[in-house]
């Protein structure tokens, strides 16, 4: 319990630690990446009952800009920080030493403006080009299944700081089988809404993302770092939104 409530106050901006019932030691904030799929099942639903919702109040792509924003306002950009950081990383580092540097700079320079602009003007196309019904179950999809995704990274890569170096002084623990199997349960039932096969292929999408975006960090700064998850979601996220719409405009679903 304590280390699900460190998940939800570390991923999102409920203020449960306002409440000591919610007291959480720092130590259980080391395993909050196994409960990431779970605080996934949140952001998604407040996302894709929003996006719901707000259709029959306004146009489609207005109601798409609102349920981006009820996520947003939910996770206070975190995740979004951590892809602009790590834009500017390994857009603007040559080495592993200058890369970390800038991702640990809290001003967000030129690589990280345009790869934000232009990840919410896909992101915001894709969705806008699917029905609402659509769009509503791959947003109940795609949020935890490429959370649970993007968690895997500590058991392909080694943490690149020190705990004293880093943002949030966390250092993600690899955790236990069980907490594999946890995890993992929280990322993959939600594939049980997909309307039907044809639309597994997109599945893949996010993988082949995954292990090409770990070994551009392996190669870049020998590991992870906070940042590096953050943006790894999200792009995975991104190709599985992707890979939906191909399935969408080529199958004529």
């Amino acid at each position: 319990m304590r280390h699900l409530t460190a998940a939800f106050i570390f991923f999102t901006r409920l203020p449960l630690w306002k409440w000591k019932i919610f007291y959480t030691p720092p130590d259980s904030f080391r395993e909050v990446i196994h409960y990431w799929a779970l605080t996934g099942w949140l952001t998604a639903g407040v996302m894709s009952g929003t996006l719901w919702l707000s259709a029959y109040l306004f146009p489609y792509p207005v109601a798409v800009l609102l349920a981006l924003l009820s996520r947003l306002l939910l996770t206070g950009a975190l995740h979004e920080d951590g892809l602009a950081d790590f834009l500017d990383g390994f857009g603007g580092g040559r080495d592993k030493e200058k890369i970390l540097a800038i991702m640990k700079d809290s001003h967000i320079g030129t690589y990280g403006v345009i790869g934000l602009i232009f990840y919410f003007l896909l992101l915001y196309l894709l969705l806008v080009s699917l029905p609402l019904p659509t769009a509503c179950i791959m947003i109940l999809i795609a949020d935890p299944l490429c959370k649970w995704i993007a968690s895997q990274i500590v058991r392909f890569l080694p943490y690149a700081r020190t705990a004293e170096a880093s943002k949030a002084k966390i250092v993600y623990s690899k955790g236990a089988a069980a907490s594999f199997i946890l995890s993992g349960m929280f990322g993959l039932l939600p594939l049980l809404l997909l309307p039907g096969t044809p639309y597994l292929p997109a599945v893949f999408l996010p993988l082949v993302t995954f292990f090409c975006l770990i070994h551009r960090m392996k190669t870049g700064i020998g590991g992870y770092t906070g940042d590096c998850c953050g943006a790894l979601f999200l792009l995975c996220e991104l190709s599985f939104y992707t890979g939906i719409a191909i399935c969408f405009k080529l199958l004529g679903l």
